[in-house]
């Protein structure tokens, strides 16, 4: 394969789509089954691949997020699979049909969900992708091209060797599930020139990734460039619970796109909450950059410049400000946000309502943590993503959102 060109890839993986479009739901469903038990019996493999890929990933100084992304467990390995599992007992969107209206003239509309056709992701340190978006795209119908990073790349083809075998089982194809197996930047921009072939492109990773993926591709690009998400203490927050959300969205693992980067905290709330801050963050060694009217109830923490905000810090460091109202609260997170996800913490039902309505995110939750801001805990399966664009698909992605919808329209013999 690796010898083939991006064009030989993406046109393989084309053809490999139309195998698996028209399989019906049960026969997906066998198929995934083999996937997740091919993923367990080959755990030892996996293993030994990532724990080669961590020792070089050490020796260049890694970052801490980037090393959390790249290592793999048995009981991580184990989730993946599991996520499989959970995937097949998900709806299957593919031949859904809503109806849409009788004309006049008595043709009747309605419209039925269909595979995108093939789908490319390009990802960087995170392996546990390759399982994940091999399973829903092949539960949604569609191919996949799988371009991972030159620090995973013998742990994700390890796991595609596994699904492989279980494709193999079935008479599938292997192109069903395509592993780049060269890391090379010129291959990956070759690719997204693959128009003819290839129907979306789906990028994670750090934000140049994205910017370059999304300015070079010919192909439509969902787009996450990065994951600033804030908690809103409004005045009437029950401070016990406000804290339970802050410590889960900063500290539980501050490396993912769904940990929070920044704390807003009503001026009315900032006298009794900070210092109950302080005393979390000492406790958990979360470093804290604070405004003028907040610095004071930290100990060593850093002074930030207004254009500071709006960082993805992906550690255990946050940015902390008292802001006037919940107006300013919004009024900061227009300014600083990504579209990703934001949160009120509030008693006052017209206040959450007024942050729902008003704020500009993919997911927007009231007196809940940010953390369940995942395709997993929002009933998805495991997802191929989170989109902070809108097209065709907002927020986590799950198994609907590979699949797009086309008009049927049935008559008898009615001419225009």
């Amino acid at each position: 394969m690796s010898t083939l060109s991006a064009a030989q890839l993406a046109a393989q993986a084309a053809k490999a789509a139309k195998a698996v479009a028209h399989l019906s739901t049960e026969q997906k469903n066998y198929v995934l089954q083999s996937m997740a038990n091919a993923i367990r019996s080959a755990t030892p493999a996996i293993l030994t691949a990532n724990a080669a890929e961590l020792d070089i990933a050490k020796t260049n100084d890694t970052s801490p997020a980037m090393l959390d992304r790249l290592t793999l467990n048995p009981e991580r390995i184990e989730a993946m699979a599991a996520a499989i599992e959970q995937i097949i007992h998900l709806p299957d969107p593919v031949g859904s049909k809503r109806f849409i209206e009788e004309r006049p003239n008595g043709i009747r509309i309605e419209k039925r969900r269909i595979p995108l056709g093939v789908i490319c992701m390009i990802y960087e340190a995170r392996p546990n992708v390759t399982a994940d978006a091999g399973a829903l795209c092949f539960k949604s119908g569609n191919a996949v091209i799988l371009r991972c990073g030159r620090e995973a790349i013998q742990t994700s083809m390890a796991i595609a060797k596994a699904m492989h075998q279980a494709l193999a089982e079935h008479n599938l194809p292997e192109d069903v599930v395509t592993i780049v197996p060269d890391p090379d930047r010129q291959l990956m921009l070759d690719l997204i020139q693959q128009d003819q072939f290839i129907d979306l492109v789906i990028p994670r990773g750090g934000e140049g990734l994205i910017r370059f993926v999304t300015e070079h591709s010919r192909v439509p690009v969902i787009q996450h460039f990065k994951g600033v998400c804030h908690l809103y203490i409004d005045q009437s927050a029950d401070l016990n619970m406000a804290l339970e959300l802050l410590v889960n969205g900063k500290v539980q693992r501050p490396g993912v796109c769904n940990a929070l980067e920044g704390l807003l905290v009503n001026k009315h709330q900032a006298a009794d909450f900070l210092p109950m801050v302080a005393a979390a963050f000492a406790k958990h060694q979360v470093k804290v950059h604070a405004c003028d009217r907040s610095i004071s109830y930290f100990e060593g923490a850093e002074p930030i410049a207004e254009q500071d905000f709006g960082q993805e810090y992906l550690a255990p460091e946050i940015a902390i400000r008292v802001v006037d109202d919940l107006d300013a609260a919004m009024a900061h997170i227009d300014q600083f946000g990504s579209y990703h996800t934001e949160v009120i913490c509030t008693q006052d039902q017209a206040s959450a309502d007024t942050f729902i309505n008003q704020v500009d995110a993919a997911v927007v939750m009231h007196n809940a943590s940010s953390r369940f801001s995942d395709g997993g805990e929002l009933g998805l399966g495991a997802e191929i993503g989170i989109s902070t664009s809108k097209l065709h698909a907002y927020g986590p992605m799950g198994l609907e959102a590979l699949t797009t919808e086309r008009f049927v329209v049935t008559g008898q013999g009615q001419t225009r």
